[in-house]
């Protein structure tokens, strides 16, 4: 028989081969990310099983030799972080025939950016939750207030008063705060190398205005690859995105910055974003689902009275 004129082809087929729609996605989902990019991060891609282990030595302490006499041996129970991968999201396309038909090639980029900005903000929005609870607050609760001689967070006029979410007492970021957040860090040996910090545009609008920031505290990284990334204070690579909005405690005019380490926190992935398209006949149309599936876990938690003497972050409440 020999071939029509209406066949389907790679050519009129083009918007739905599911290569390009995985390429793109991919990139988009990578431009997006911001926090992801300034932590640990796993891969468990192709491996079996819902948690993983990973070993988390106590440090050791140097000891005096004394001429004559044994060393001093350190026997210390290891513990370990386990990282549940129990996070599954997905973004769905019902895409018709005759949209096929009728619209412009954009509709697809519009949808590969789309479903990769969403995913990439779910990924960093349940990285920053999990920065934000390290001071006692329980993740997901946007819970910062003082409770049980736990200080939560601190307000960005001075990093030292605790927040109250029911008085609403955060305070526009300033120098003084920062630098206290930093001694937090330096005071709990946290690595120079390898700190990031997190702020809502609010903040970053705060920033500008301050001379200093825009001076020599506060110089740009001109190779700077990493999305988000606005310059580097004190030696602390900023990043500003709008998942730091989330609103602290019952306030919805409230916001959190967040400065930490990358080891504070560990995302492991076990499928890497992708994309699938399946042709549904029953509805004359394409669908289109990208997915991904993931873990995070903070990694240096644990707090004594008062403060997180161990923790690798701290969280500022600031105003919108």
């Amino acid at each position: 028989m020999p071939l029509g004129t209406n066949n389907v082809t790679v050519t009129t087929a083009a918007t739905f081969i599911p290569e390009i729609w995985s390429d793109e996605i991919v990139a988009a989902y990578k431009k997006n990310l911001v926090l992801a990019n300034a932590v640990m991060k796993m891969s468990f891609k192709g491996k079996k099983g819902d948690v993983v282990h990973i070993p988390a030595p106590t440090r050791g302490s140097a000891a005096v030799k004394a001429a004559g006499s044994q060393v001093t041996l350190i026997a210390a129970t290891e513990t370990e972080v386990q990282v549940a991968i129990d996070k599954h999201y997905e973004y769905s396309r019902l895409i018709e025939d005759i949209v096929e038909a009728q619209a412009l090639n954009s509709l697809r980029n519009f949808y590969t950016a789309d479903a990769g900005y969403s995913l990439a903000k779910q990924v960093d929005t349940d990285l920053i939750q999990l920065g934000r609870a390290f001071n006692g607050a329980t993740v997901g609760t946007n819970d910062y207030a003082t409770s049980n001689a736990t200080t939560k967070a601190f307000i960005g006029g001075d990093g030292t008063t605790a927040y109250n979410s029911t008085t609403s007492n955060a305070s526009a970021l300033t120098d003084a705060a920062i630098r206290r957040t930093i001694q937090r860090l330096d005071d709990n040996d946290t690595p120079m190398d390898g700190r990031f910090f997190v702020i809502p545009p609010s903040s970053r609008n705060t920033l500008m205005g301050l001379a200093r920031y825009t001076e020599q505290a506060f110089v740009g990284n001109g190779n700077a690859i990493r999305n988000g990334e606005i310059g580097q204070l004190y030696g602390i690579p900023v990043f500003t995105t709008s998942n730091a909005d989330t609103g602290a405690g019952n306030s919805t005019t409230d916001r959190i910055c967040l400065m930490g380490h990358r080891d504070a926190m560990v995302l492991v992935e076990q499928i890497a974003v992708r994309s699938q398209v399946q042709y549904k006949q029953e509805y004359l149309a394409t669908l289109f689902t990208s997915d991904t599936l993931y873990g995070v876990k903070a990694v240096r938690t644990t707090a004594t009275t008062g403060q997180a003497l161990s923790s690798s972050a701290f969280a500022l409440a600031v105003p919108a």
